[in-house]
């Protein structure tokens, strides 16, 4: 992106983004990544405050450095993070996104699924897939125990969930149909399982109905969990864009569903949003939804959509967030460049292509600096 006398266009303050370290392949993606925010290739001077999340740094230090980076996260109000490993065993350092969520009180993961240019969806996917979802609470940090009751053995679970929670998911749900582009507008579908348990999930329908009132021109289509599901294999994303609130479990498993309907979970990011009293996001942290992949490290094949998308995004939520108009001129280049690149044939193995990571990047840098 270039200014009006043929150079870098450079904005005076620079944009701060927290950047939490990875592993394996998660970690050679967002090196390669990070290329798209350097300011030759957005106009955007951006200040990158790294820290090491690596399982061999969060070991050495026992997790202090999770603390840290969440801590540098609310006072910047950016993230962006790379895939990191969760160790097994209780007496390990366990999961460094549960440490960042609650550091930075995260409470609603978005991610969407849409078209890639060249790649044919699932079930005849056209508009794009939201899945909001809860970020905290229901399976996710429920206590768990077993009892034995004579030759059988039971085994339980006590999950909870927030109306606050449900209430943001709920909010931030409508307000994200309400911005999507149209025509034909976006429309909150979905819900939980609201007539099994009408205490429990019950609780997010009862605040999805109340963001409904008070959002009256966005279109709402609440239908069970099930339903859901059979609705996006059935087309229900060949009409219009969806929006989907969901319970934390219920949205990590639709997730995984949507990204792939669409081509690949790699093709895509996912946002942790931190919401202030008017619901409005504080803190944005923006990542890949896939793993580590440690099958792919060092193979210089693994897709860089989703870490490149995430970099916009970054930018999307620096100038909501106040930060400069260019910020958001450059998220759009970034997604345009990273599209038009999978359009043009320059993709992955898993998007049935036959470029690397590095040359995927440099397609899309190379678009961005001649833009």
């Amino acid at each position: 992106m270039t200014g009006a006398d043929g150079g870098a266009a450079v904005a005076a303050e620079p944009i701060r983004i927290v950047v939490l370290e990875g592993d394996e392949t998660g970690q050679e993606l967002l090196e390669a990544a990070l290329a798209v925010l350097e300011p030759g290739s957005t106009g955007l001077p951006v200040e990158l405050d790294r820290f090491d999340l690596s399982l061999e740094n969060r070991r050495r230090t026992g997790n202090e450095v999770c603390v840290e980076a969440a801590a540098a996260m609310r006072a910047a109000g950016l993230g962006l993070k790379a895939a990191t490993i969760t160790p097994e065993g209780a007496a390990d350092v366990g999961s460094p996104n549960r440490i960042v969520r609650e550091g930075i009180g995260g409470t609603v993961i978005v991610r969407t699924g849409r078209r890639i240019p060249g790649v044919t969806p699932v079930a005849g996917a056209h508009h794009p897939i939201t899945v909001c979802r809860m970020a905290v609470g229901d399976a996710y940090g429920a206590e768990q125990w077993r009892e034995a009751e004579g030759e059988d053995e039971l085994a339980f679970r006590t999950e909870r969930i927030s109306r606050r929670a449900c209430r943001a998911v709920a909010e931030h749900a409508f307000r994200a149909a309400a911005a999507a582009p149209g025509p034909p507008p976006a429309r909150v579908f979905g819900g939980p399982k609201w007539t099994v348990s009408p205490v429990y999930e019950g609780m997010l329908k009862e605040e999805m109905d109340a963001a409904a009132e008070r959002h009256p021109d966005v279109p709402y289509e609440p239908v069970l969990i099930d339903a859901t599901y059979a609705g996006l294999i059935g087309g229900a994303a060949a009409a219009a864009p969806l929006v989907i609130p969901t319970l934390n479990r219920d949205g990590d498993l639709l997730s995984d569903l949507v990204m792939p309907m669409f081509g690949s979970i790699a093709g895509a990011e996912s946002i942790l949003l931190a919401l202030d009293d008017d619901l409005r996001p504080a803190v944005a942290m923006a990542e890949a939804p896939h793993g580590t992949a440690p099958a792919l490290a060092g193979k210089d094949v693994a897709n860089p959509m989703a870490m490149i998308l995430a970099c916009a995004a970054v930018l999307h939520y620096a100038a909501e967030r106040g930060g400069p108009p260019a910020a958001e001129r450059a998220s759009r280049a970034i997604c345009d460049a990273a599209l038009g690149a999978a359009g043009d044939g320059i993709r992955t193995p898993d998007l049935g292509g036959s470029s690397s990571t590095s040359e995927v990047c440099a397609e899309v840098v190379s678009r961005l600096r001649s833009s």
